[in-house]
């Protein structure tokens, strides 16, 4: 059992934080405030290889790991959640869908171009009525011809009003219950195809979330990815991939709350001391960092299996589920230790109390983490 890391992916984590803590950090108070998504430090990523880290070189992909992949969003949340959150849903939903089934040429045009991080992309699943329940969507894709007619609206898109390219689930055959949900990849600019309302969000402000609108969009059938009737059983299976995403934010988040209140405890004094020479902040950042130590090996385990090409779903579940959790009180006992600086702007701690939550909702709740959890002991002891 090897828990070393390779000499390119520690190459890999000190280029990663090196660039968020010089590129990042400066102006995260103001994508954050300002709700912008920062184009500027996506064009930088995309120079670094970032926008295509899982696909191979003849993609024009960096060719990396799971592994490197979890490193990457692990340093950029480490300075700022939103900008990580969106890099992860750039590479592990939007493209992979499209990587992992796609055809040759939905590869050659849409996939190059985002892996090149010329094109932003888009990935939605959830609805208004169909969240947790994702089986519940809507959206309808009617074929006549030689199209398919989408009609309904997606929420909560990362990406919905800036993508180029966007992968889109809607029910092909209602009679069919979950496999009579196709997936399909609609081009910005389609006819029928609109951003809806952009959310106002709590956190993670500077990854744009928003609304998508399919009224009478006729795209080709050649923008069917994958097989029809297949698109909710293949969204399962990158949601696992997602999951680690998710877990990986989390670890950063909780590491870079740790960071700052080391920081902080060291130099803020009371009582003629400083109040790291006091058990209680002691005790505090002591449960911090080893929790924040078993989320992220709990992370790096699942990345490693997915690059074996195991299956993932209970390590995935896992590692997001505690990850998400760990991170929130990271925040919490992060903004604790700042006492009322905490509860200002001034301070990033703030922010991430603000992020973090996400991490126990986004890409399923924690509630359903626990269920594919619980379901896979279930069927692991029944079968022995």
């Amino acid at each position: 059992m090897d828990f070393s890391f390779t000499v390119e992916n520690q190459e890999i984590r000190r280029t990663v934080r090196e660039f968020a803590e010089r590129e990042i950090a400066p102006r995260v108070l103001h994508f954050d405030e300002k709700q912008e998504f920062p184009r500027a430090i996506f064009r930088s990523l995309a120079e670094l290889g970032l926008l295509g880290i899982l696909f191979p070189p003849e993609y024009d992909g960096a060719g990396l790991s799971y592994v490197d992949y979890v490193t990457v969003l692990e340093g950029l949340a480490r300075v700022d959640g939103s900008i990580a959150l969106s890099v992860a849903a750039h590479n592990s939903l939007c493209s992979n869908h499209i990587y992992k089934f796609g055809t040759e040429e939905q590869k050659e045009r849409y996939l190059k171009p985002l892996a090149r991080g010329e094109f932003i992309g888009a990935w939605s699943l959830t609805e208004p009525t169909a969240g947790s329940d994702a089986s519940g969507t809507k959206t309808q894709a009617k074929r006549e011809g030689d199209n398919w007619v989408l009609n309904g609206s997606k929420t909560f898109a990362t990406h919905g009003s800036v993508c180029d390219v966007a992968v889109v689930f809607a029910v092909s055959d209602r009679q069919a219950g979950k496999k009579g949900i196709s997936a399909f990849i609609i081009a910005k600019n389609t006819e029928g195809f609109r951003a809806g309302k952009k959310e106002n969000k709590l956190g993670m402000r500077a990854s744009e979330t928003s609304e998508l609108i399919m009224d009478d969009c006729r795209v080709p059938a050649e923008a069917l990815l994958g097989q029809e009737g297949q698109g909710f059983v293949n969204a399962l299976q990158i949601l696992d991939g997602g999951r680690i995403s998710i877990a990986a934010l989390a670890v950063g988040m909780a590491q870079g709350c740790l960071h700052h209140s080391l920081s902080y405890a060291r130099q803020r004094e009371q009582f003629n001391r400083p109040i790291a020479q006091f058990q209680a902040v002691q005790f505090m950042l002591a449960d911090m960092a080893t929790r924040a130590e078993a989320a992220r090996w709990l992370t790096y385990r699942a990345a490693s299996l997915k690059d074996q090409d195991q299956d993932v779903g209970c390590a995935a579940a896992m590692a997001k589920l505690y990850s998400g959790e760990i991170a929130v009180q990271a925040a919490n006992v992060a903004v604790q230790i700042h006492g009322g600086y905490g509860f200002t702007k001034d301070y990033p701690v703030e922010k991430f109390y603000r992020d973090v939550k996400l991490c126990t909702i986004g890409e399923g709740t924690s509630e359903i983490q626990r269920l594919v959890i619980a379901r896979s002991l279930i069927g692991r002891r029944s079968a022995g």
